[in-house]
């Protein structure tokens, strides 16, 4: 017999004595296995299908690649489906984002054997992270450029989110800064059309954020989508740091993560800031069951390098979402085992050297909901409404005085409804949106 048929490649990875090691990336999975499978023999086959394994024996397999490289699914919990995996880093190439991906979020989607599975988190050991740049100035680096401290930022999306010729989106977008706002971006389908160029838009936009700024003694910044494909989303880049835009702006999942990677390399060498969109996240997200939590994608794109991210309302506004998810992201972490007091926001937690990023609350927000966003989601944020701005009864300007409006108000501990009456376009807001 050959040393290798001595040893079942298919199966083994169970081991709930293993303890995960400074050296272990870890898993873990939600799953349920295809009929006339048990959970334990499925543990074995996501485990080896991720790592060294496949379906039959193989006389290219030897017994010293299966001690070092095999994987051990050290959590197996049957009566709610989540199991745990610690991978040895030695399996990835450390830097490259794409192929850690390919391997624990790969073919295990595909197999018979599963009927669901859902990668829920993901936990980076420091030998990869140390791999990575981490976000260019992450809050701390925001609130410096930005001059505020114990204020949620606030920001609008112009709207409509495509139609409006170069010159229409530039004066909508003066209109929201010299209303007050911190932030104006591009939305995630707005990159270079036929009747608003790229090009075209940055001088103008740019060229009226440097108008606001003098008008109001504020600094004002620009989230620049710069998506495409990787060479033109450079060269773009190129262009915005020419025109002094301190943002650019990346849908990380359709770009996908070898880009996000790429434009970070561009933004740390030319001291740019990262916003992310995750735009087509629902498709991985939504269903419980399937597919990638946002909770995951958060902590990759903290790791490769976003400053600011979408991670949605916690349920306050129009979009769906997970709002324990979205809170452990803003508040909470590694929720089991840990004291309440002791949770920490995912996308501030302590990395090494990786600076915290900034949540992105966006998603059907007005005024009259912002109170209830600070309560909830805390003042290191993104405040961002797009309808809830543009739809104002006096327009962009007057809805965005409502929204900082609405953030003084929070911050000074007083009702919105009597801060309504002495501020008249939060009024208004309030008036036809509620509170």
């Amino acid at each position: 017999m050959k040393a290798s048929d001595r040893y079942d490649y298919t199966s083994g990875y169970v081991d709930e004595s293993y303890r995960p090691g400074k050296h272990d990336l870890v898993m873990e999975y939600y799953t349920e296995p295809a009929e006339g499978i048990s959970l334990r023999r499925l543990c074995d086959l996501i485990a080896g299908e991720s790592s060294i394994g496949t379906w039959t024996h193989i006389s290219t397999m030897n017994p010293g690649i299966a001690k070092r490289l095999k994987p051990h699914v050290y959590h197996v919990d049957e009566k709610r489906g989540v199991i745990k995996v610690a991978y040895t880093d030695e399996l990835f190439e450390w830097g490259n984002m794409p192929g850690i991906l390919s391997s624990v979020a790969g073919n295990i989607f595909g197999m018979k054997a599963v009927k669901h599975l859902r990668l829920d988190d993901i936990h980076f050991p420091q030998s990869i992270m140390r791999k990575y740049h981490g976000p260019e100035g992450g809050v701390p680096g925001i609130r410096k450029l930005t001059r505020t401290k114990d204020r949620p930022l606030t920001g609008t999306i112009v709207k409509p989110k495509v139609g409006l010729t170069a010159e229409q989106h530039a004066k909508v977008a003066y209109e929201a800064w010299s209303g007050g706002l911190d932030i104006v971006k591009d939305d995630e389908n707005l990159v270079s059309m036929s009747f608003n160029n790229f090009d075209r838009r940055m001088q103008l936009t740019l060229k009226m954020r440097d108008k606001a700024e003098k008008e109001t003694g504020e600094k004002k910044i620009y989230l620049a989508n710069v998506t495409a494909e990787t060479l033109e989303m450079l060269r773009r880049a190129k262009l915005v740091h020419r025109l002094g835009g301190e943002f650019l702006m990346i849908d990380i999942l359709t770009a996908g993560w070898a880009g996000v990677q790429s434009l970070r390399d561009f933004g740390h060498d030319h001291k740019k800031f990262l916003h992310g969109h995750r735009a087509m996240h629902g498709a991985f997200t939504r269903d419980p069951k399937q597919g990638i939590s946002m909770l995951a994608i958060a902590k990759i794109a903290r790791l490769i390098g976003i400053d600011t991210l979408h991670i949605g309302t916690a349920a306050i506004g129009k979009m769906a979402g997970n709002k324990d998810e979205e809170l452990a992201m803003e508040h909470e972490i590694e929720q089991e085992h840990i004291p309440e007091d002791d949770r920490m926001h995912i996308l501030k937690q302590d990395w090494f050297h990786i600076k915290p990023s900034m949540a992105v609350a966006s998603g059907g927000l007005h005024p009259g909901l912002i109170p209830d966003l600070i309560k909830v989601m805390g003042k290191d944020i993104v405040a961002q409404a797009g309808g809830g701005v543009h739809g104002h009864p006096d327009g962009t300007r007057a809805g965005a005085r409502a929204m900082r409006e609405a953030v003084d108000a929070a911050m000074q501990g007083i009702p919105l409804k009597q801060y309504t009456k002495t501020h008249p376009a939060l009024a208004k807001a309030v008036q036809k949106w509620g509170c």
